[in-house]
């Protein structure tokens, strides 16, 4: 009887403890309630300043609260209605934001130039992805409010997600004043999306605390919907299965492939495109992809259609993809310079290396892209210069991997955690200087971030050399919400005493998080430190909720675990 209350309990109070100010009263009441009431329903009725506490995390409040009071002019709609009508308004405003911005382009296409038309092209397909998350986030809105907030983390990432793709599309113009018009042009779908998140944010928020005060948190045993995902005891994702998990535990797994690549000839296909391509539509479980030891040169995509490919190798250093496309030699965006892109959810990967080959001179050269979620990678290795590894969207895991790189080499908006990994700076240009990190968090709604625990942070012969001369940082803010924590690890000498550098000026140094905690090594003393106030030297308790299931799934971390010390911190 008790849940059967809360459900309509949520609805009613969920915006009433906010404005009442007094989270006792309402604990109070409430325990008299349960005891009284029969039927557990609840009348769905607040005010206008109650409903606007749905946006009181909102970035834009006032755009928040004047869509509120059109949804419901006359404060009768339920939490979970609001919702579902913000997500509609979202969708109308990215339809028109794709209709908008293609009359800008339209007119600028005749006579420009083939880089300008490839981010044309490339900005169409972005509008499509984001466009194809929102939807996703309808589906998921239009349900009550128990079910709605047990679904808060995937919607969060899915709006993460959309609102990812439209500044990727807007950063795709190195014309100036294309790239202001296009900004523009996309401007209202930005910030509804943002809107969006901000009341989803509130809701799940509003109804923790309630849950907590109430003490009605689900306990081990409870149907409730575990999200996002957790670490189990060998510190795997736990949303992986226990079939692939014994894929990525075993050391020298040889699972049964549905196809074989083999360069020699040996096998089904000689290309990893061919056999990607060959995948059956609505494959059940797993498709298993064997890439046998070579050099593959080719760009690979395994397309969002393709979900559930695990592909491995016999080696990082043996089944190798390799690919050269840069910024400056080839005429695309940087998200289309990847050797190896996965946009399918649920990929998996082990012992494979991704490479892109085109020096440091190119500038932005990208190894491998992730866009798709809950991606996993065990025992690869990333090489490259800038921009190696394009961490764009979604939710990933990697273990036991090595990152190669020099600027902004492990960038994007996904929530990601690197954990056991190995990352290597490599040796820049003369007048260039290294930066690891590069998180892309525009919104501080926004459940993304880049995290190193128990990582080694080393420096290439080349750049050991030269260490005293080139200058190397722990990351760089590039959005203005921008999230990067390094833990636990072992940080080499060569990494400068500051620790971070700027990107541009003042740019984002009031709203970055940038956070260490109990690193090891020469270069791992924080006295010399930037001193932002952005910059936090983190406390254990703090450095919780960046450990690998906090960070995924901040309430459900401990459940999926008999030893929380080594899904928390390292033994």
């Amino acid at each position: 009887m008790a849940k059967k209350f809360v459900v309509g309990l949520l609805a009613t109070v969920l915006i009433g403890v906010v404005c009442a100010g007094a989270i006792i009263a309402l604990v109070n009441t409430t325990k008299k309630a349960r005891s009284d009431s029969d039927d557990g329903s609840s009348s769905l009725s607040a005010t206008s300043k109650s409903m606007s506490a749905m946006c009181s995390s909102a970035l834009y409040k006032e755009s928040c609260e004047r869509t509120m009071s059109q949804i419901s002019p006359n404060s009768s709609a339920s939490p979970a209605e609001v919702f579902k009508s913000f997500v509609d308004i979202a969708l109308k405003e990215f339809e028109s934001a794709a209709r908008h911005s293609a009359e800008v382009t339209k007119a600028k296409l005749a006579g420009s130039d083939s880089k300008t038309a490839a981010a044309v092209s490339d900005c169409e397909k972005l509008l499509e992805d984001a466009l194809d998350h929102m939807k996703g986030v309808s589906s998921l809105s239009d349900k009550d409010i128990t079910n709605l907030t047990a679904e808060a983390d995937n919607i969060s990432h899915m709006l993460s997600s959309s609102m990812t793709y439209l500044y990727t599309c807007v950063d795709g113009f190195e014309d100036s004043k294309l790239k202001a018009e296009m900004d523009s042009a996309l401007d209202n779908a930005t910030k509804m999306s943002s809107n969006v998140l901000g009341v989803i944010t509130s809701i799940a928020s509003l109804v923790e605390k309630l849950e907590t005060d109430l003490n009605m948190l689900p306990t081990q045993g409870t149907n409730r919907k575990l999200l996002g995902y957790g670490m189990d005891r060998h510190g795997y994702p736990t949303w992986l299965s226990a079939g692939d998990r014994k894929l990525l535990q075993a050391a020298a797994a040889s699972p049964k492939p549905n196809a074989v690549v083999a360069k020699d000839g040996s096998g089904q296909f000689k290309t990893i495109n061919d056999a990607i391509k060959a995948i059956p539509v609505n494959h059940p479980g797993r498709y298993v992809i064997y890439v046998k030891a070579g050099v593959y040169d080719e760009i690979v995509m395994v397309p969002k259609d393709k979900n559930n490919v695990f592909m491995y190798g016999d080696g990082a250093d043996k089944s190798i993809v390799t690919g050269k496309l840069s910024n400056v030699e080839t005429q695309v965006t940087t998200r289309l310079t990847a050797t190896f892109t996965v946009e399918g959810q649920n990929f998996i990967a082990k012992d494979m290396g991704f490479r892109n080959t085109a020096g440091a001179e190119n500038h932005q050269a990208v190894a491998l892209r992730i866009s798709g979620d809950f991606g996993a990678f065990y025992k690869c290795r990333f090489d490259g210069f800038q921009d190696t590894l394009y961490t764009h969207t979604g939710r990933q895991f990697f273990r036991e991997c090595t990152v190669s790189g020099t600027i902004d080499f492990i960038f994007g908006n996904s929530a990601v955690v690197f954990q056991n990994c190995v990352i290597i700076c490599n040796r820049p240009l003369d007048n260039q200087q290294n930066t690891i990190t590069a998180h892309g968090r525009t919104d501080p709604n926004m459940k993304t971030g880049v995290v190193l625990q128990n990582c080694q942070i080393v420096a290439d012969k080349a750049l050991e050399a030269d260490k005293a001369k080139i200058p190397s940082y722990l990351g760089r803010p590039w959005k203005l919400y921008s999230r990067a924590v390094i833990m636990e690890s072992s940080i080499g000498d060569y990494i400068h005493p500051e620790g971070w550098f700027p990107w541009n000026g003042n740019f984002a140094l009031k709203t970055l998080y940038f956070a260490e905690y109990g690193n090891t090594g020469p270069g791992a003393s924080t006295a010399g430190r930037v001193k932002w106030g952005t910059f936090h030297v983190i406390t254990k308790v703090d450095a919780t909720q960046f450990t690998a299931g906090a960070f995924i799934n901040a309430n459900n971390w401990l459940a999926s675990t008999g030893v929380p010390n080594y899904l928390g911190f390292k033994a």
